[in-house]
């Protein structure tokens, strides 16, 4: 299955090499599993996003790493792919971004045709053939809609997404230059959110205690990650709750909402999708 990756320390800016790749289980590590596209997304000091993204594994993305090792931002998201909907190309290469934000999915979402309708006009913003870009621009939309209340316009747009269309997973992360959402619907993946103080260095051990990476960039930066899997062993790891959505409060603090209480009206099953659909979210569970 794809992972999903997003980091904050706003306003601070800092680095994520960390998490991207020297973390026991980094994304560099997870392309390995998930080889179908790398992308990374960050914030120039203006607030411009900049995205890199090419439809080939972490490891083998030379640019990838030059980013996550140079790159200062207040929010980063990073997607690993594992191809479910749509090509191998750079326009179905997560990161997508819209009006300034960063947005990217794991998951499997059908009725793509009475999506497509329901966006109306806001379909211009898709570009590639992805569910993913689809349901981004449908997020777009409502956020458009509500005034530019971001929380808003997402617990409309996935809640119509929840009622209306066939789905399998929908875990998102979203971003802007100082905040940080991320959604696990219903309980098909896991994510997992990580807050951490500032103080000492970021050093810790893999899993089984045989490995010990260090980062002196974020030992005194407060930070807030959010990932599809615990990417050391830290015990602050905390596994998100079905329906639960988390956003950066003030001095970082996480905001817990619970936004889909209700599973969805038309679940999906691995039987139902597609063959190569359902290999996407078999491969690399462990």
């Amino acid at each position: 299955m794809c992972r999903l990756f997003g980091m904050t320390g706003a306003p601070r800016r800092t680095r994520a090499t960390f998490w991207l790749l020297d973390a026991p289980d980094s994304l560099s590590v997870q392309g390995h599993r998930d080889p179908d596209g790398t992308g990374l997304g960050y914030f120039e000091e203006d607030g411009t996003p900049r995205v890199h993204k090419a439809p080939i594994a972490a490891y083998a993305d030379r640019h990838f790493a030059e980013e996550a090792r140079d790159v200062r931002s207040t929010t980063f998201v990073a997607h690993i792919r594992f191809a479910s909907t749509g090509g191998l190309d750079v326009r179905n290469t997560h990161p997508f971004e819209q009006d300034g934000r960063l947005f990217a999915h794991n998951g499997v979402v059908e009725g793509l045709d009475l999506l497509d309708k329901h966006l109306g006009d806001a379909l211009s913003l898709v570009k590639g053939e992805t569910d993913s870009e689809r349901v981004f621009a449908l997020v777009t939309k409502e956020i458009r809609a509500n005034g530019g209340d971001v929380a808003e316009g997402l617990g409309r747009a996935v809640r119509w997404v929840a009622e209306n269309l066939p789905l399998y997973a929908l875990n998102i992360v979203l971003a802007t230059p100082d905040e940080l959402w991320a959604l696990r619907y219903p309980d098909t993946h896991e994510l997992y959110v990580l807050e951490r103080t500032p103080g000492g260095h970021l050093d810790h051990r893999g899993t089984g205690g045989h490995m010990r990476v260090r980062s002196d960039d974020l030992s005194t930066v407060p930070a807030l990650v959010v990932a599809s899997e615990r990417m050391d062993d830290d015990p602050g790891w905390r596994l998100l709750e079905p329906g639960e959505l988390v956003h950066n409060g003030p001095d970082l603090g996480l905001v817990r909402t619970m936004l889909l209480p209700d599973p969805p009206a038309h679940p999906l099953t691995l039987a139902d999708l597609r063959p190569d659909a359902a290999a996407s979210q078999r491969a690399g569970v462990r």
